[in-house]
């Protein structure tokens, strides 16, 4: 299970995301992806306590500690790398959070459109 390239949204080699907490399918910081990686973990966002409500309400909690999976939860402002998938649905249901298109893997674009994420900039890139 190797990483593809690592290169962002903007064209350019992949930032880090987070190592505290340490994010990303391959748990190395970045938002490598593979084929194994299903969810697409690719889009390096900063969680919001809107963000957060709005997926444990579809599913998928991330602010509830799992110590059986080494998780701590997490909380407003850690960054994190989110499956394309739920960002875009977090997107059209206007609570997506902020990106960090430097630390955001090429990959995403095959589920969100530039322009989506660009109206989500952390900072302008």
């Amino acid at each position: 299970m190797e990483p593809e390239d690592s290169i962002n949204v903007l064209g350019a080699p992949l930032a880090p995301c987070s190592t505290d907490p340490v994010t990303g399918f391959f748990r190395d910081g970045h938002c490598n992806t593979c084929a194994a990686d299903h969810g697409s973990h690719t889009v390096c966002a900063v969680m919001t306590d809107e963000f957060l409500a709005f997926s444990k309400y579809v599913g998928n909690d991330l602010s509830t500690p799992r110590p059986e999976f080494n998780f701590a939860g997490l909380k407003a402002g850690d960054h994190w790398c989110l499956c394309a998938a739920r960002f875009l649905q977090a997107h059209d249901e206007g609570c997506a959070p902020r990106v960090n298109l430097a630390a955001t893997h090429q990959r995403a674009l095959d589920i969100v459109p530039l322009d989506v994420l660009q109206s989500h900039a952390l900072h302008a890139n």
